[in-house]
């Protein structure tokens, strides 16, 4: 088996002993569960979980929306997240006073993007769904976002998603590798995604990572790739169109920014970069770094470029941002060898077919 080891730094390989003690942590963690000793809390409706095995961004927010998008037509919907890194806690639901401080940057996307659906959170999720469903009785269905780790519910159903770049058959656990579950823990998932592959995957490429995964007989493979759509102006909404006469200076605080960079090396002249970490809660002083680094650029047409989840956190310096050409570049799954329709198909089976107790 290859591990991705020489990919990191030389501070995580001297915490390699570490990470046996967090294996060893989360392996009597999880047999706990299996054996009954910790119990899980089920609910008498669809709950359907969006999840991981690894910390850095797989894309589950996007997937999040993903499910949203499809389902909310049909269906009450409602999400449930952490909301990490907000300056509250307990249960909350958004509403139109709500911000990224209060509740979380993600969840404020979701909320921004659907403000007629039920999007909450709640650090103890046995806790928070019981409110969710005092406060939206009609919910149909549940989105738990990043919550595959969290054995405390039990959810319907399971979408792991899975960074093609970054395998969990490669990977090793924290804190030396990316890994904060038990690489045997997938089977636990219902659908297995395999996301950030390249636009152009060939067949043969596909099924030695399938092969590699090697998927239960009751798991679904699926193929995803990201697409990013036309940037827009962060409070006119505005679209700009990217070409190669424009010089980006690219500011995010994400997981991986990685496969944006590549995009925007294939669509601009050129792009300068300020990387904050993930979930930034952006200061003054950021601003003012921002802004400088935007006057040094010396080009003729340029603009500043960023997420949807970096800019819930920056429309607070509306003021001082109005003059800027500040631009949020918005970002989709998109499933390869025509396989969308399907995976629909699958998450409607599941909610359709429900047996309510």
């Amino acid at each position: 088996m290859n591990f991705n080891f020489p990919l990191l730094g030389p501070i995580r390989i001297i915490l390699f002993p570490f990470s046996f003690i967090y294996f060893a942590v989360i392996w009597c963690r999880n047999r706990l569960y299996d054996k009954n000793i910790l119990t899980s809390s089920s609910f008498n409706l669809p709950v359907i979980c969006v999840g991981n095995l690894s910390t850095g961004g797989t894309g589950k927010s996007p997937m999040v929306l993903y499910l949203v998008k499809s389902l909310k037509d049909e269906i009450k919907v409602a999400t449930l997240s952490r909301g990490y890194k907000r300056k509250t806690k307990g249960y909350a639901m958004a509403d139109e006073k709500s911000t990224a401080l209060e509740i979380g940057d993600e969840p404020m996307l979701f909320h921004i993007k659907f403000p007629d659906v039920a999007i909450t959170v709640g650090e103890e999720r046995v806790e928070a769904i019981p409110q969710l469903l005092h406060d939206r009785p009609d919910t149909g269905v549940i989105i738990l976002d990043d919550a595959f780790q969290h054995r405390a519910v039990k959810a319907g159903y399971n979408i792991l998603l899975v960074d093609c770049n970054n395998l969990f058959t490669r990977d090793w656990y924290l804190p030396t590798g990316d890994l904060r579950d038990e690489k045997k823990s997938y089977k636990r998932a219902d659908l297995v995604i395999i996301t950030k592959c390249a636009p152009d995957m060939q067949y043969e490429e596909k099924e030695l990572i399938a092969k590699e995964i090697d998927a239960l007989p009751h798991q679904h493979l699926f193929f995803s790739t990201i697409r990013y759509g036309t940037p827009y102006h962060i409070f006119t909404h505005e679209p700009f169109k990217l070409s190669d006469r424009v010089e980006v200076l690219l500011v995010t605080g994400i997981a991986d920014p990685g496969p944006l960079k590549k995009y925007l090396q294939d669509k601009t002249a050129t792009y300068h970069q300020l990387n904050f970490s993930d979930h930034q809660i952006f200061t003054i002083d950021d601003l003012k770094d921002i802004t400088t680094k935007f006057e040094n650029i010396e080009a003729t047409t340029k603009i500043i470029l960023t997420t949807e989840k970096d800019a819930v956190r920056l429309t607070k310096f509306s003021n001082s941002l109005a003059g800027l050409p500040l631009y949020v570049i918005p970002i989709e799954h998109e499933f390869l060898f025509n396989e969308e329709l399907q995976f629909n198909e699958f998450v409607k089976a599941f909610i359709h077919n429900f047996n309510y107790s």
